[in-house]
């Protein structure tokens, strides 16, 4: 650690070296180099992101940790003057001209010139220019300054710069910012023309945002003029705009106070000479009026079908094909209602929603009696979408692969706009497993096939009225769906069938919930024969024992299945030298268990919640958090069932249902993340996991699929997949898995040049067993002393963004190792050769 401590020490002054020798390097005589901003706030140091973000110039970008300018050395290493020292270098030495031109031919060496030119300009474009200061800059930064601080309460602020010369072509900016005292709100008055307005706008007034004795922010009065008109027309003001309201502010002779009136005017009726006031009035819906197949060419012919449903008006140019609950469901615009805005933009959602119509055209005209027709024009997609894939594979378990995957949409099936996705799978494969007897097994001994159908209902499908729970604003959706596998490899085979029966629906913009009201798997092993062949390690470390115990000779291996099988059962029955207390009998007894656990048949029906609140704002948003919650119960049905059928135990003391001890446990998950833009690219992300299952009733132990593990780049990137714990354990299977996980993550992103960025992160956690039928104290989480044994990792990567996806390569040191019992677990195998290697596609969190 302490070589390695100094190597970083010596590259840092390298690279600092470097910097002050070469980064004034295309700096002209009578320019500086910006090398630093300084913000102080009332004498005080400031580096908050909204005022570090109003700055004009900054810096040129720095790799964090090191302090180096990346960027700007790849721009210093351009020549300015390519052209001409291209043109003195070789166009001005006939005989070095001749020379190239007769050793590369003319064509190469005009490609060999123009090579040099493009690197030239690569350079130019990857790097970053040298930031010039410039105080022009300065001052429009000290203005935005103080525009900042007036629009949040400072009314007297003064601020000024400072230039420091910081050696040869460099300087440096001190902002100073004294801000006086801040002015707070006090009376609150208003003026409104309209009565329907006044009074509309005393039911909304408790809701302001302009509160006596706050803080004056020009935000706030913003936002309370959206606020305001959002809420009238919502309200049935239908020609209401923001437009409408006006603020008066008296700040004189008031000590720091500001006396504000809010002003809301008439309506104003232009016309081509004049403009006129009336009051504004509530608008209510007559009409709404559905057209079913609306196009550009049907337009003006008369309709052939239609139907009156509650209250709404449904028309088609040809027969209706649609039930006109399943239409009127998704419109919110309710004849007889008062008009507002939110419900057309919610009828836009659901109608889009439906995955039926094209953008739906949605258009008021309104009338002389103050009411509005609605008329909502809908354009059908194709009933039917037929999809076809086909795929071609290689991998050094599988000579040569084909795969077809046929999928069929069909929209509005039931008439009610449902949509029905029928999908297949068929693959065959060649492999290259070396078991298989090629003068028995056809050539292509690999193949899966499939079938997918996944019913989705555009509303909660259940006998109970659920309206006053879930209203349908909340876009509620049914999925129905079955599947069912079939596969024949060099693995284990097996046979899978699944059926999902979920509710789907989003309170708001950023919370999504979901109800799988049942959930069941049934998962049957085919071969387990092969499992010796396949979990190659486990093979390798049993067969092991066997020769140096001499249970078999030394040059002379186990055959699998059964020799392999005999072994393990004659070591957990006694019958070799080894004994329970022996490291060679645990080892045993770990791959026996393993082994059942990975060939065991599933069979798991459970129900379980989801609750999500996602915070972005978009795909570009870099500051947002994201909190997951779920949990999950399986086995409680199957359990009473069996109990009053009174069917009987096995000989694992477990109930049985079709030939297979069904799961039963409890299951809770909490997932958080976090990221900050710190800006210029750069974003700090945090993300925090805890996991735990508990198996009860019928089971002892978690279905592998619904276990834990840790490792791989998605989580600690110092340890590959599967190959960290439980706990202290260094376990030499490949599948390393339990039921209680803890999982922490920092990283740090930043731009390096162009779209490669890099990142400097910290892994921690591990996985335990916990009540469950583990005893080993090395894999048990025993209390808090068990979180000593938390991993930690550590490592930079690098990412390269195209645009819809980000190529991610990170390199992981194990920092601290758990199982390193009895020694010191910090930064024994913290090298590069001990390092993990993870290629990843966008971020991990």
């Amino acid at each position: 650690m302490k070589k390695l401590l100094f190597k970083i020490l010596i590259i840092s002054v390298c690279f600092n070296l470097f910097y002050a020798c070469d980064s004034v390097k295309r700096v002209a005589e009578k320019e500086r180099l910006l090398t630093k901003n300084t913000i102080k706030v009332n004498d005080e140091k400031v580096k908050t992101e909204a005022l570090i973000n109003l700055l004009y110039q900054q810096p040129n970008l720095k790799i964090p940790l090191i302090n180096l300018p990346l960027r700007l050395h790849v721009y210093n290493l351009a020549r300015p003057n390519i052209d001409s020292i291209i043109e003195s270098n070789i166009f001005d030495k006939p005989s070095k001209r001749e020379r190239l031109e007769n050793f590369l031919s003319t064509k190469q060496f005009n490609k060999y010139v123009q090579s040099k030119k493009d690197f030239n300009n690569w350079l130019k474009n990857t790097g970053e220019a040298p930031v010039i200061l410039n105080e022009d800059k300065a001052k429009r930064t000290v203005n935005r300054f103080k525009d900042y601080y007036i629009n949040n309460g400072w009314f007297n602020v003064k601020a000024n710069y400072d230039i420091e010369n910081v050696g040869n072509k460099k300087a440096e900016v001190t902002y100073n910012v004294t801000t006086g005292n801040a002015f707070i709100l006090d009376t609150i008055s208003t003026d409104i023309k309209s009565a329907i307005v006044d009074t509309l706008y005393k039911k909304i007034k408790q809701e302001t945002l302009l509160k006596r004795y706050d803080q004056y922010k020009t935000e706030n009065f913003n936002k309370e003029r959206e606020r305001i008109a959002s809420a009238l027309r919502n309200s049935g003001i239908y020609h209401f705009k923001a437009d409408y309201i006006t603020y008066t502010m008296d700040t004189i002779g008031t000590n720091n106070k500001v006396n504000v009136g809010i002003n809301i005017q008439d309506r104003a009726i232009r016309t081509q000479d004049s403009v006129s006031r009336e009051p504004f009035d509530i608008f209510k819906i007559r009409d709404v009026n559905i057209i079913t197949d609306y196009t550009f060419e049907n337009r003006g012919k008369p309709f052939k079908d239609s139907i009156k449903y509650n209250s709404f008006k449904i028309y088609s140019y040809d027969k209706i094909k649609y039930r006109p609950k399943a239409l009127t469901d998704a419109v919110f615009i309710n004849p007889g209602a008062i008009f507002r805005e939110i419900d057309k933009t919610r009828t836009y959602r659901h109608l889009n929603e439906l995955r039926t119509f094209k953008y739906p055209n949605i258009e008021y005209i309104e009338n002389k009696d103050n009411t509005l027709t609605d008329t909502i024009r809908l354009t059908p997609l194709k009933k039917f979408n037929f999809s076809f894939r086909t795929d071609g594979s290689q991998s050094n378990i599988q000579r040569v692969g084909f795969s077809v995957n046929p999928s069929l949409l069909i929209r509005n099936i039931f008439r009610g706009a449902e949509t029905l996705e029928i999908s297949g799978l068929a693959s065959i494969g060649a492999s290259t497993d070396a078991n298989r007897n090629s003068d028995e097994d056809p050539f292509f001994d690999i193949n899966e096939y499939g079938v997918d159908f996944k019913l989705t209902i555009p509303r909660l499908f259940s006998p109970f009225y659920t309206e006053p729970f879930i209203p349908k604003y909340m876009s509620p959706s049914t999925v129905i769906s079955l599947s069912a596998t079939s596969q024949t490899n060099i693995g284990l085979d097996k046979q899978s069938f699944s059926g999902v029966f979920n509710y789907n629906w989003y309170p708001n913009k950023k919370v999504s919930n979901r109800l799988d009201v049942f959930n069941i798997q049934y998962v049957k092993n085919l071969n387990i024969d092969n499992y010796f062949s396949v979990y190659t390690t486990s093979f390798s470390n049993l067969n092991s024992i066997a020769q140096e115990i001499g249970y078999v000779g030394e040059e002379d291996e186990l055959s699998i299945p059964e020799d392999a099988d005999i072994f393990i059962s004659d070591v957990l029955s006694n019958n070799t030298v080894l004994t329970s207390d022996d490291n060679d009998y645990i080892t045993v007894s770990n791959i026996n268990e393993r082994k059942n656990r990975l060939t065991e048949n599933n069979l798991i029906l459970a129900s379980s919640f989801s609750f999500v609140n996602d915070e972005r704002t978009n795909l570009f948003d870099n500051d947002f958090s994201i909190f997951r919650a779920k949990l999950e119960v399986a086995g409680n049905l199957f359990a009473t069932a069996a109990d009053l059928m009174g069917l009987e135990r096995n000989s694992d003391d477990r109930f049985e249902i079709l030939n297979v001890a069904f799961s039963q446990y409890t299951k809770a998950e909490l997932d958080y993340i976090k990221h900050w833009d710190l800006g210029r690219n750069n974003v700090l992300a945090i993300r925090s996991f805890l996991g735990v299952a508990i198996p009860y009733g019928n089971s002892n132990s978690i279905p592998f699929s619904k276990s834990f593990f840790a490792g791989g780049p998605n989580d600690n990137r110092a340890w590959t997949a599967y190959g960290l714990g439980p706990g202290s354990l260094e376990t030499t299977n490949e599948f390393n898995e339990a039921n209680l996980k803890i999982a922490l993550s920092a990283e740090q992103r930043f731009n390096i040049a162009g779209s490669l960025n890099g990142a400097l992160f910290v892994d921690a956690g591990n996985i335990w067993n916990v009540l469950d039928n583990v005893d080993d104290a090395r894999a048990t989480f025993t209390g808090f002393n068990s979180l000593e044994d938390i991993a930690i990792g550590s490592g930079f990567g690098l990412r390269y963004d195209f645009s819809f996806f980000v190529f991610r390569f990170d390199i992981g040191f194990k920092t601290y190792d758990p199982s390193y019992q009895d020694e010191n677990r910090w930064f024994n195998d913290y090298n590069f050769s001990n390092a993990v290697y993870n290629i990843g596609i966008n971020y991990p969190f």
